[in-house]
Parts: structure tokens; C-alpha cells; sequence
């Protein structure tokens, strides 16, 4: 070693000042997944206090998100214009008054508008924590975030409990409050240990008509999606298309000064991993549909019964995580990635059969294991592809596409599961397991693509100059 080389930088070493960084902005990952976990589970809670249904107070839920994918393509453009650290800090402190404003409500209307005010912010602020780690990790992403994502995964488990704990001994708005010192704490820190943003930042020009294409068109794409079922929805979804293919049309022929440069995708390490992140999102979120359905609705399972059982998937991602770094020197992002897919598929193979068979809460709990072990060995790889093979300069622009990627993925997931589950009608009378056996073999087949996508990985991870 040079006697000028640092520690940090050493051949297979990561530098404190990538853990600084890393530690720092999954504050704000676990924060706002705390919240939405614990707002998920509050909802009947909150609803019954301020006297209003539960179709309605699901806008809690459904107007933060709509509101985040709003503002999601906003986030590359910010970044180049404010700067990394300081769009963080803005974003995080935002989101603390956010909170304020939620637990301060004292009507439905007034919540769900808080939290559309919440949401904007956090779809700025969610892209924020890969991009980050991106920036200072390098080709050591997937070890990072190997390490680095554990807390995340605490959210799912701890949320229920918190959320119990606080209705039993206080009012629904400590709830939102909760996000307070979590945020201070957060800010900070970040103002402490992110490193300081460039000098001259680059003036790019705001993409107006861009954002009138993409930002309205996802949103539409959103809702069409959850409101398929009907003809206003299908209508929404068809104009979503017609307008999001407008935007590749007009971004493709801006170039570099669009809101957000499709071209981007003509990398073909970006555009797999964009795939196989779709297919992954989809996955997660569809799992996370169906199985709670199956468990209460199909099997008769209590909630305190289904819940335990659940959890399995977060401990089992919690275990591979903490091997992914070392996995992915070894064995290679696309080994690591499809491996995890195909484990995923062959655990979703469990719920197949028991679906038309007999339900067994060992096989239950063991496939949800192995679900999560996959789960969490597909994204972080293919994550990490992705960002070594764009240029640093462009990594915002990157950030933002990936991310849409995956939030759209969810949706189409749960809207395709939930359209299977309803053609085959429930029995009066008692829980019908074969009800979902439709629903298994979907996500089972979305297993298998997010398979077929991995195996299109680069074999190793290298960063592009």
C-alpha cells in the first residue's frame, strides 16, 4: 500500500465515509417505512375515531401514494439543480412537518390532504437512500446495501407492535408523531456526516412539458390499475399509455435536457436490471397481497396466527441480506440474483399445492422462509448492476427511471392477483383455499419472468467510467 493510499480505499475495503453514509439516509428509508407499515395496520383505528368508512380512509394510504409517484420523476432534476445533500435535508425536514400536520388533523379530509402533502415529499425523498449509496459505494453497492438494509427490514416487524402499543395508550396522532424524533435525529446526523455537495451545480432547465407528461400519466397508470375492475378505470388506464408513450417519444427526441432521458434504457445492463427490478417489485408486493388473503380468508387463520407466519418472509430476507455482499464477490450478481429468483419460485410452488390440497402451517412457514431468502437476494444485485453501468455524472437521471420501475410493478402485480382471486367467487358458507389457487399460479409465473430477467445480468458487476 501507498503511504498516501487510505485504508478505506484498499482493494475489497469500504471507506467509513461510505458507512457514514449509508447509515445516514436508511434513517430516513426506515422512517418512512415505519410509517406507512404502522398507518396500514392503524387504519380501521383511525377511520372508527374520526368517524368515517374504511373505503375512505384507505385514501390515507392511496393519496400518499399517488401523491409519491406524482413527484418521483421530479427527483433526478432536483438532484442536479439543489444538490444531493441538500435536497436531503430539505426533504427530511419537510416530511417531519408533514407528520405534524397528520397528527394534528382533526378531520378525514384534513388527514388524507396531509398525507397527500406527506407524499410529495416522499416521493422525493424515497429515491434518495440508492442513489446515495450509489454515489459513495461504487462496486461495493450490494455489500452496503447487504448490511445496510437490515434495519429497513425491522420496519414490517416492528410496525404492528408500535402501532398496538401506541392505540392502547394514546391517540391515533402519536402515530405521526413517533416520526419526529426519528427525524430529528435524522437531520441531524445528516448535516453532520453527508458529504458536502458540489461547488458549481449543474443549470439544467426545468422540463415542463415533460413533467405534464410523465408525472399525470403514472398517476393515471396508478389508478387505472387499482380501478380496472370498472370502466372509468379502463378508460384511465388506456389514456395513461397513450400519454406515457407520448413522453418516450418527446423525452427520446430531448435528449439529454428531458425531465427524464429514456435513452438511458439503451444501456442494456440498465434496461435488464429495470426489468428484473419490475418483476421483483412485483413479486414483493403481490406476495404480500395474496398471502395474508389465503392465510385469513382462504385458510380461516386468525390475524394474530397469518401475522406470525408472515414474518418468516421478513427473517428469512434478513438472513440473506447479511450474506449478499459476500455472495455477489463470489458468485456473481447474476448467479446471486437469478439463484434468488428461482428459490423464490420453488417456495411460491408450496402455496400452489396447497391451495388445491390441505393447508400445513409448517409447509407455510418454512415457504415463506425460503420466499424471503430469495426476495432478498434478487433486487440488491440487479440494483447494483444497474448503477455500475451508468456514468456517475448521470446517476440521478438513472436513480429516478429505476425507481419508477419499481414502484410501478407493485401495482401491476396486486391489480392482476386481486382480478384472479375475484373470477373464482367464494363459498358462502366457509373459507375455500381453491379460491386462490388461480392467484398462487400468476405469481408463480411472475416468479419465473423475474428469473428469465435476472439471467440476463451481467455476470460481474463493473463500474462504467
Amino acid at each position: 500500500m501507498n503511504p498516501g493510499t487510505k485504508r478505506g480505499n484498499a482493494p475489497g475495503e469500504i471507506g467509513s465515509s461510505v458507512w457514514k453514509v449509508a447509515v445516514v439516509v436508511l434513517i430516513g428509508s426506515f422512517m418512512t417505512q415505519l410509517d406507512s407499515t404502522v398507518v396500514n395496520v392503524s387504519l380501521p383505528a383511525i377511520s372508527h375515531t374520526l368517524g368515517s368508512s374504511i373505503a375512505t380512509a384507505q385514501w390515507i394510504v392511496s393519496g400518499y401514494l399517488l401523491a409519491m409517484t406524482l413527484m418521483l420523476p421530479l427527483n433526478g432534476w432536483l438532484v442536479d439543480r439543489i444538490g444531493a445533500k441538500r435536497l436531503y435535508l430539505i426533504c427530511f425536514a419537510v416530511f417531519i412537518l408533514a407528520s405534524v400536520l397528520c397528527g394534528a388533523s382533526q378531520t378525514m379530509g384534513g388527514l388524507i390532504a396531509a398525507r397527500v402533502f406527506q407524499g410529495l415529499v416522499g416521493g422525493v425523498l424515497a429515491p434518495m437512500t440508492q442513489m446515495m449509496i450509489a454515489r459513495a459505494a461504487g462496486k461495493n453497492m450490494a455489500r452496503v446495501m447487504g448490511y445496510a438494509t437490515l434495519p429497513i427490514l425491522l420496519a414490517p416487524i416492528l410496525g404492528p407492535v408500535v402501532a398496538g402499543t401506541i392505540l392502547m395508550q394514546a391517540t391515533w396522532s402519536w402515530l405521526f408523531y413517533l416520526n419526529v424524533p426519528v427525524g430529528v435525529a435524522g437531520v441531524a446526523l445528516a448535516a453532520l456526516l453527508l458529504p458536502g455537495d458540489a461547488v458549481t451545480l449543474p443549470s439544467r432547465p426545468f422540463d415542463f412539458p415533460g413533467f405534464a407528461l410523465i408525472s399525470p400519466g403514472l398517476v393515471a397508470l396508478i389508478y387505472g390499475l387499482q380501478n380496472a375492475a370498472h370502466a372509468g378505470g379502463r378508460w384511465l388506464l388506456l389514456a395513461a399509455v397513450v400519454v406515457l408513450a407520448g413522453f418516450v417519444r418527446y423525452s427520446w427526441r430531448k435528449g439529454d435536457s428531458a425531465l427524464i432521458d429514456v435513452r438511458i434504457f439503451s444501456h442494456r445492463t440498465f434496461s435488464v436490471a429495470a426489468i428484473t427490478q419490475f418483476f421483483a417489485s412485483g413479486i414483493m408486493y403481490g406476495r404480500q397481497l395474496i398471502v395474508p388473503l389465503y392465510l385469513i380468508a382462504g385458510c380461516g387463520l386468525s390475524a394474530a396466527h397469518a401475522g406470525w407466519l408472515i414474518a418468516a418472509t421478513g427473517i428469512g430476507m434478513m438472513c440473506s441480506f447479511a450474506l449478499l455482499g459476500a455472495l455477489t464477490d463470489r458468485y456473481g450478481c447474476r448467479a446471486v440474483s437469478a439463484g434468488g429468483a428461482l428459490l423464490a419460485f420453488l417456495s411460491t410452488l408450496a402455496f400452489l399445492w396447497m391451495a388445491s390440497h390441505l393447508f400445513s402451517a409448517a409447509w407455510a412457514m418454512g415457504s415463506l422462509f425460503l420466499a424471503g431468502v430469495g426476495q432478498g437476494t434478487i433486487s440488491i444485485p440487479s440494483i447494483s448492476a444497474a448503477y455500475a453501468s451508468i456514468p456517475k455524472a448521470r446517476l440521478a437521471v438513472a436513480n429516478t427511471a429505476l425507481n419508477i420501475a419499481q414502484r410501478i410493478g407493485g401495482p401491476v402485480a396486486t391489480t392482476l392477483l386481486a382480478m384472479a382471486v375475484s373470477l373464482t367467487p367464494p363459498h358462502p358458507a366457509h373459507a375455500q383455499p381453491r379460491q386462490f389457487l388461480l392467484a398462487f399460479a400468476l405469481l408463480s409465473g411472475l416468479h419465473l419472468l423475474a428469473f428469465v430477467a435476472a439471467m440476463f445480468l451481467p455476470l460481474r458487476i463493473s463500474r462504467a467510467a
